[in-house]
């Protein structure tokens, strides 16, 4: 049939079976969106506050729900609007197209009104960047970006496209889209190898990261872990790809990781990990780095290996399959002392924080115990997405949503907007800090504009918590441009954006507020006060061995 490109778009996304997607219009992108509007009720549209609400939107929604996020926008300033988006997807390896428009083709190169090379500006943050010059292009262009999107190590792919091309028509024939093959690339040596190490540990821990979450190898982690017999602790990307409230669970490892897993690792004789990269805030100073274990790598991505951290033996594929072929070959191992001796650094060093005022690890409790651990929790960037991490106990996968390479703040209510997009039966609860709110907070107006029932709470301590951390610690208290004691009035914000609000400044009021926000079942910020010199603990300083984790008790102590 012959169609013009923009239809041709449309039926692409179709094709890949896409119900959602997050952007904003402008002249150079006009005949996809009006191509949009004639599939209304086949594809649903998100307008955004602003192109990097809907790059991070389409980043929550693929988080979520495991599927490909879309982001549309215009040409120019519109399309260099979803770099930090994109660079956010790239770094969690999440899978997303980006869709742009860009000048008619005889005005390229000609610093036309709003053309800017988006496809050379993203090369270095996505997997694969097109230019479509052609209508013939369009469609096999289109469905070879989903394709690497969400094969391999997932990532986004960008398709620039001109807009003669979106007005162009050619014959267009649908195709039958199958799901990338999983794949595995190890041989038969390097599996022996690690059954050997398997076998001959008698203190192995695992180290989880995101690719157990991007593969869905979640059972097959808990099976592996019981094979084993081992501890487990996780990355900030691997919340949920092991169950948080279990025995064998240690919190998480690096800089903010509890001493259980510091120590632990330190410790330990064999290092196991699963789809992590052993991030600088993970390892802290790579030459102290378990360094007492063997290390065994488990990664889809074969660049990973030995990039950061030397190791013993690695096998190569997705998780889920390795796994798989392990459990099979694997008999039950015992290392009941050694699960033991962890116990004993659980008890010793558990998380622990002031009880007598209200702060962000008790808002965190609180909302644990209200939604049963059955929420869906997004956050932005510093200490609150620490204190998010630690006390809430993350039981499933696809239930922590944060950026974690990139660090960007934010992030978390974008994200919310596209995880309730995308899980509309879930509860979706954005955790920001006043900093980061002011980021993007007019994308409340894109939640109470569509009345999606996100939570928006705000850990208000009216400073930049992580870095003013930094500056108590490391800079002699030289508090420079850290301290947001100013007459904004969040809740105000929030009603002036069309959503509900209720201010908590004790206890006691967390948990009925909280409760009264789920009831509503609309948009609602919970602005919370908290002193400004809460700290997140334990801390690792930057460089230094994990094992050097330190605590409030003992900072006291040291002083």
């Amino acid at each position: 049939m012959q169609l013009n490109g923009s239809e041709i778009v449309v039926e692409c996304l179709k094709e890949q079976g896409v119900d959602t997607v997050f952007g904003y219009p402008g002249g150079a992108i006009l005949n996809i969106y009006d191509a949009l509007y004639k599939h209304s009720d086949e594809i649903n549209h998100i307008l955004t506050s602003h192109e990097q609400g809907a790059a991070h939107a389409a980043d929550g929604y693929a988080r979520a729900t495991g599927k490909v996020g879309v982001c549309l926008a215009t040409s120019g300033p519109g399309a260099t609007n979803l770099v930090t988006g994109i660079a956010t997807a790239f770094m969690d390896s999440v899978p997303m197209v980006a869709i742009t428009a860009n000048v008619t083709l005889p005005m390229l190169g000609k610093d036309s009104f709003q053309e800017v090379d988006i496809a050379g500006v993203t090369m270095p943050i996505t997997k694969h960047g097109y230019i479509v010059k052609n209508v013939e292009d369009l469609a096999n262009t289109l469905r070879r970006a989903f394709t690497i999107a969400k094969s391999g190590r997932p990532g986004p792919v960008l398709v620039d496209i001109t807009k003669d091309v979106t007005a162009a028509v050619c014959e267009f024939t649908p195709v039958s889209v199958a799901e990338p093959a999983r794949t595995v690339s190890y041989t038969e040596q390097e599996i022996e190898q690690v059954m050997k190490y398997l076998q001959e540990a008698k203190k192995p821990f695992i180290y989880l990261g995101g690719g157990a979450i991007l593969s869905d190898a979640y059972q097959e982690v808990a099976d592996f872990a019981e094979l084993v017999d081992a501890p487990v602790c996780d990355t900030l990307m691997g919340k949920g790809g092991f169950d948080g409230r279990s025995s064998r669970y240690t919190g998480m490892i690096g800089m903010h990781g509890t001493k259980a897993s510091n120590l632990g690792v330190s410790q330990c004789d064999l290092l196991i990990a699963l789809g992590a990269r052993f991030s600088d805030r993970v390892i802290g100073n790579p030459k102290k780095f378990a360094e007492n274990a063997k290390i065994i790598h488990i990664d889809v991505d074969a660049a990973e290996v030995n990039k950061n951290i030397r190791v013993d033996a690695s096998l190569v594929g997705d998780l889920k399959l390795v796994l798989q072929e392990l459990n099979k070959r694997l008999e039950k191992q015992q290392h009941g002392e050694w699960m033991q001796e962890i116990s004993g650094l659980k008890e010793k060093y558990p998380l622990k924080y002031d009880t007598t005022h209200l702060s962000c690890p008790f808002i965190m409790e609180t909302i644990d115990k209200v939604t049963g651990g059955e929420a869906i929790i997004t956050t932005d960037v510093g200490q609150h997405q620490m204190w998010a991490a630690q006390y809430y106990h993350y039981t499933k996968p696809r239930t922590f949503l944060s950026s974690g390479g990139l660090g960007t703040m934010g992030y978390g209510l974008g994200a919310c907007i596209g995880a309730q997009a995308g899980q509309p039966d879930k509860l979706c609860i954005n955790i920001a800090g006043d900093g980061c709110f002011r980021m993007n907070m007019n994308e409340l107006a894109t939640a109470s504009r569509y009345n999606i029932p996100i939570i928006q709470v705000v850990i208000n301590n009216h400073v930049l918590g992580m870095v003013r951390q930094w500056q108590t610690l490391f800079y002699g208290k030289r508090y420079s441009q850290t301290v947001l004691h100013d007459k904004v009035d969040f809740c105000k914000v929030a009603e002036g954006l069309g959503c509900a609000a209720i201010r908590v400044t004790k206890k006691e009021e967390m948990a009925p507020a909280l409760e009264k926000a789920i009831a509503m079942k609309a948009p609602v910020l919970i602005e919370c006060v908290i002193p400004e010199d809460d700290k997140v603990f334990p801390m690792v300083p930057a460089g230094a061995p994990i094992a050097e984790v330190f605590d409030g008790d003992d900072l006291q102590g040291n002083e």
